[in-house]
């Protein structure tokens, strides 16, 4: 079979008397332009940055830093990297239907996906290298990849593709993504000053950082580290070849420690409250992990419906569309476009409850740390009358200390399945 960018089978496709924007396929081969200036551009930085790193920065991380939008940054590249996996899958799709290869309708896909791996690669080392001047080349990438999409979408809009066609909807959210990307790194800009100001704002990476003596880099690493706790490797390969001890774990940091917990849920100006002293000392975290719980249930009702689509695909004979461009309700009804959802919605769901677990379990240990500091600077400060008086007895204090701050703890480790419980009832009950 010959291969083609435009294919074999059709003459009109290398075409440019209508113009070229009006030619679908100079469209997508110009989408490619994007794409390979980035890949060009910041292989040979990556090359250089890894030879020229040392060995003290890679054990140590004394230089990581997160730069404005860190977490939007992983998470619109990771839609951005789903988006790009379906739009591969609908030109493959959209390929077969034809007599001929047509390379346009996939490999600027399959180059866009791995632009965006480069680009979360890419940023990952100047972040952890604190050198902001090199997010100029992905600023420049955010740019040509929007104007491109917005260009092609501009361009089914005139052929009236609209939303029923999966196309369309493609390109219109990688518009909105490469325009949030663009965002996120104008904000970086506004933020840092690293370029078009005078006066660059010089930012040192986090306290705990300095100290070699702490060795629990949980909120210092990436999102994707974070998830899948990629950065305690080293840590659970040296206890597989030696028992580990305290030196190994090393310090706490400073936001996990009693007194930093102790300071926050500390106002001794307002009305003694512990569920005030909760809410504004852990009130955010505990939001945070309920938002996962709700998204680990609701993903789960992911999987019998995907399971369900499947068998109703399978039993019911319908006819294949003979149309050259995949529709969105023929693509979810795709068999292995449902196999995929459903691994996804697995995974989705592990991590979001794990980090629900994660969430929560520190918080409530923060807790505790910050009631014990509490109790004991009020014990330090009873004079000896309330102890012979019998106000407040050595049995009391130990309820205080051993029994009452455990039992706030747990409460805090099963506060998300409180919240849960509604959702999973109707849903449930829905079912």
């Amino acid at each position: 079979m010959k291969i083609a960018f435009c294919g074999n089978d059709n003459i009109s496709a290398y075409n440019m008397s209508d113009g070229l924007v009006r030619n679908v396929c100079f469209l997508d081969a110009l989408n490619l332009v994007p794409h390979v200036f980035l890949l060009f551009i910041t292989f040979p930085i990556l090359f250089i940055g890894w030879g020229s790193q040392s060995s003290k920065v890679q054990i140590h991380h004394n230089t990581w830093l997160h730069f404005p939008g860190h977490n939007l940054r992983w998470i619109l590249t990771f839609t951005l990297l789903f988006v790009h996996v379906c739009e591969i899958c609908e030109g493959f799709v959209s390929d077969s239907k034809w007599p001929t290869r047509h390379l346009h309708l996939f490999l600027p896909a399959i180059m866009g996906f791995v632009a965006a791996i480069t680009s979360i690669v890419y940023y990952h080392n100047i972040e952890t290298s604190n050198f902001p001047k090199l997010l100029l080349a992905l600023f420049l990438y955010w740019i040509m990849a929007f104007i491109t999409k917005t260009i092609k979408l501009v361009r089914y809009c005139q052929e009236e593709f609209y939303f029923g066609q999966l196309r369309f909807c493609i390109t219109g959210t990688m518009v909105v993504l490469y325009g949030l990307l663009m965002a996120v790194e104008i904000n970086v800009i506004r933020v840092r000053k690293y370029v078009f100001f005078s006066s660059p704002q010089k930012v040192k990476p986090p306290e705990d950082l300095q100290d070699l003596g702490v060795r629990f880099l949980q909120p210092f690493v990436n999102l994707l580290s974070k998830a899948t706790y990629w950065w305690m490797n080293p840590l659970i390969i040296s206890a597989h070849k030696k028992p580990i001890d305290l030196k190994a774990i090393g310090k706490l940091p400073i936001a996990m420690r009693a007194l930093t917990n102790y300071v926050l849920a500390d106002h001794p100006n307002r009305t003694p409250s512990i569920w005030l002293a909760m809410y504004r000392a852990f009130g955010r975290p505990i939001l945070l992990s309920s938002t996962f719980r709700y998204l680990a249930d609701l993903l789960g009702f992911a999987g019998p419906l995907c399971i369900s689509g499947i068998i109703d695909s399978l039993s019911t004979n319908d006819t294949k569309s003979t149309k050259p461009f995949l529709s969105s309700r023929d693509f979810l009804k795709d068999n292995y476009v449902l196999a995929v959802l459903l691994f996804l919605a697995l995974i989705l769901q592990r991590t979001f409850l794990q980090a629900s677990y994660y969430v929560t379990i520190e918080t409530g240990i923060n807790l505790r740390g910050a009631l014990l500091a509490m109790i004991y600077n009020k014990i330090l400060r009873l004079s000896t009358s309330n102890l012979s008086m019998g106000e407040m007895t050595l049995g009391q204090i130990n309820n205080l200390v051993a029994i009452e701050t455990n039992q706030l703890m747990w409460f805090l480790f099963l506060c998300p399945n409180l919240w849960a419980m509604p959702v999973q009832v109707d849903f449930s009950g829905e079912k």
